[in-house]
């Protein structure tokens, strides 16, 4: 890279800490910490929530999807997201947000507690966090490699550059530093990805080259499902994100949470949806008309990185860069705010008699706050650990696509359809067991059998969770007077109710289970 484009990545990182710097005024309590102490406007939300939902792995494992299959990364990758955040805006944002405005919670999974019971919160709360460090890992090494073709860094040393600038940010300015530098990300994205468009364009012979791009593609390259995308494959991942989007992803959660309204918690998850039916289709369009313009790319996952270094003049080329690290710092830093909230909330208080003193108390300690920053530091550093061994777990689309799609649904079925009057009768016994027979099914299938099939690997635990869930909660209803009161509060039409209780009363673990 020309001496412009270390210029603008090295301004790029500058930035991103200045913000984390400004940010850190504005965290006096762990509710600020996580939470945005509710102040977040709506507009800001729902970029942060957009930018969370993905990472360099579009310029990675999904551009060489592009590459080899063509548009069909657009439909089962995207529109899916769209989808379920769409639904999510009427079904499950305000709910999250009037959990938070009425039992004071900073975790996602704080009022599980009280819905079931604390093993089932202690159950989700450890599984889902072992399967975040997997995950993010994946988005550093994502970013390690486009690292590595622009500058000739070493993976591990891309890695452990983004994990620890992203580790400074996060950890002194918590959810407004993440919400912040998303918006500034995008910003910085938004010229890059613009500018790879219209050399792309340009070499395509204009806008009207469109027109025949897509007759000079290889053969089934326009097809909206191919290859093992098929229409299967479609319809478990529409369902898988649906629960993932909508809080199964625990950081996007936060993200309605944070609002000050119900209201504005739908507008948030509007906007994200409307985000996901636009903006990937513009970061993708390269590496889609990449066969006619580089038909004999040898590793398609470096596609778009090369696609950047031979198109975009000096100057750019560092920008694009730093707009592919924004995506993977603005998912990492936000899961790494997520992860420390169900830790410092959740975990930590069921363990010791200490830390649940503290979280029974209004969330102003300065040794909670210290609690959650350390939680960030142990969580960014052991995925960074993970991601130099990530071709020991399939590489980058086999954690994001095999591991993350696939274990998601048992995780956070009990936690999103426990919000839902619908399932008000299913209780702790349905929630372990949905939980439990899912990651088996998915055992059973990925490592046992050992199916290749990314259909099954994908749709037997989430069917299997949601099966057992809803059949539990019939054959074996558990009526739950506080279960009951939760919904209730949370449900459309609570908005003019009263205050809700102390959050030591939802949320303090005894340690013993209900």
């Amino acid at each position: 890279m020309a001496w412009l484009d270390w210029s603008a990545l090295g301004g790029y990182f500058v930035v991103m800490l200045l913000i984390g710097l400004w940010s850190h005024r504005r965290i006096s309590d762990v509710s600020d910490y996580f939470t945005g102490g509710g102040r977040m406007p709506w507009w800001l939300s729902g970029v942060s929530h957009h930018m969370s939902g993905y990472s360099a792995a579009v310029f990675v494992a999904y551009a060489a999807v592009a590459y080899s299959y063509g548009i069909t990364v657009y439909v089962w990758a995207f529109l899916p997201l769209a989808l379920g955040t769409g639904l999510g805006a009427w079904l499950f944002a305000p709910r999250w947000n009037r959990l938070r405005q009425r039992y004071a919670v900073a975790s996602p999974l704080e009022y599980l507690a009280k819905r079931y019971n604390v093993p089932t919160q202690q159950a989700l709360a450890w599984s889902g966090a072992l399967l975040k460090v997997f995950d993010v890992a994946a988005k550093w090494a994502s970013v390690a490699v486009l690292l590595q073709v622009f500058t000739g860094l070493s993976m591990n040393v891309g890695i452990l550059l983004t994990g620890v600038v992203t580790l400074l940010y996060c950890t002194v300015g918590g959810l407004w530093a993440d919400a912040l530098t998303d918006f500034g990300q995008f910003i910085i994205q938004g010229v890059a990805a613009l500018a790879m468009i219209w050399v792309v364009l340009d070499r395509l012979g204009g806008v009207s080259g469109l027109g025949t791009l897509w007759h000079r593609l290889p053969e089934g390259h326009g097809h909206p499902l191919v290859g093992p995308y098929t229409a299967g494959f479609l319809s478990a991942y529409v369902v898988v994100k649906i629960f993932e989007y909508n809080g199964g992803m625990w950081n996007l959660a936060q993200r309605y949470m944070a609002t000050d309204s119900p209201a504005a918690a739908r507008r948030s998850a509007g906007l994200s949806a409307l985000l996901y039916v636009i903006w990937p289709a513009v970061l993708l369009l390269p590496p889609v008309a990449a066969p006619v313009l580089m038909p004999h790319v040898a590793q398609p996952q470096q596609v778009y990185a090369l696609m950047a270094k031979d198109y975009l003049p000096a100057g750019l080329v560092g920008l694009t860069l730093a707009g592919m690290f924004s995506h993977t710092m603005a998912m990492a830093s936000s899961d790494a705010n997520a992860i420390s909230a169900v830790v410092t909330r959740d975990i930590i208080p069921v363990l010791t008699r200490r830390f649940r003193s503290l979280t029974s108390r209004p969330m102003t300690t300065q040794a909670g706050l210290l609690t959650a920053r350390v939680c960030t530091v142990v969580f960014i550093t052991v995925s960074m650990l993970v991601a130099i061994e990530a071709d020991h777990f399939g590489g980058v689309l086999g954690i994001i696509v095999g591991l993350v799609a696939a274990v998601m649904g048992p995780i956070s079925i009990p936690m999103l359809l426990g919000l839902l009057p619908a399932f008000r009768r299913c209780g702790a016994v349905a929630a372990l067991a949905s939980w439990a027979l899912g990651l088996l099914g998915y055992v059973l299938v990925r490592f046992v059998i050992g199916s290749t099939d990314q259909t099954a690997v994908i749709a037997t635990p989430l069917i299997t969770s949601l099966v057992v869930y809803i059949g539990a909660g019939l054959l074996r209803p558990e009526p739950n007077p506080t279960a009951d009161a939760i919904v209730a509060a949370v449900s459309p039409g609570s908005d003019g109710d009263s205050p809700a209780p102390a959050a030591g009363q939802v949320t303090a673990p005894s340690g013993t289970g209900d």
